[in-house]
């Protein structure tokens, strides 16, 4: 494998010659090496982080800090992030620091190299158009950057996976409660037969617990 020589204030790190990460991204794997391929960093954390930076170079720009070329260019690429494009870019396990520094920088420094590479720049220039603190860090930190990636990655889950499965499951015990409206069982209490019940009630009391929107019915 190539490398080519990455420095911050810690000194040369050697990282591969076509990764979009730098220095410190590469420190971490170096230094958390844990189950680096099953426990990833999970991908919806990394899209948060993207709308994030997005969100931060829009606004940083607006502020009057940030000039409207470098807003865009991060803005182009957080879209090639949330488009799935750059997924091999983002190696880091969840193990690491409980502010999620790591990642923080992961993604600034993707950010970085890569609207580096958009401008035309090589991943070996010294000095790159985007600065993964300076520009794409601008105005944060990892101690807010962080817990606000989980709340977008915790929202879109819920809205996007979580409620649709429980309404899928609400529906479908809708569906097997109305097939058994005519079956009738012995109801049972602490185990011991008690009086007879139609089959369709327990399986509407469990539709109902599982209505994510109950004050919609």
């Amino acid at each position: 494998m190539n490398y080519r020589i990455e420095k911050d204030t810690m000194g040369e790190v050697q990282v591969p010659a076509d990764a979009l990460y730098g220095a410190q991204t590469q420190r971490s794997i170096d230094n958390f090496k844990i189950a680096q391929d099953t426990n990833r960093m999970p991908k919806e954390i990394i899209r948060a982080f993207a709308y994030l930076k997005k969100a931060a170079a829009i606004t940083n720009f607006e502020a009057g800090v940030l000039p409207k070329e470098k807003s865009d260019l991060i803005g182009q690429v957080c879209d090639e992030i949330l488009e799935g494009k750059l997924d091999a870019a983002f190696p880091l396990v969840v193990w690491q620091t409980g502010s999620g520094t790591q990642s923080n920088m992961n993604v600034n420094e993707v950010v970085a190299y890569r609207g580096h590479v958009i401008k035309g720049g090589l991943l070996t220039d010294k000095d790159k158009f985007l600065h993964p603190n300076d520009d794409v860090n601008k105005s944060q930190s990892s101690n807010d950057t962080f817990p606000t990636a989980m709340h977008i990655a915790a929202y879109k889950i819920l809205m996007e996976t979580t409620i649709p499965g429980i309404e899928k499951l609400r529906n479908t015990l809708a569906a097997k409660s109305n097939q058994f409206m005519q079956v009738v069982k012995i109801g049972r209490t602490h185990f011991m037969d008690a009086t007879p019940a139609h089959r369709w009630t327990g399986i509407q009391w469990l539709c109902i617990t599982t209505d994510p929107w109950p004050e919609s019915h």
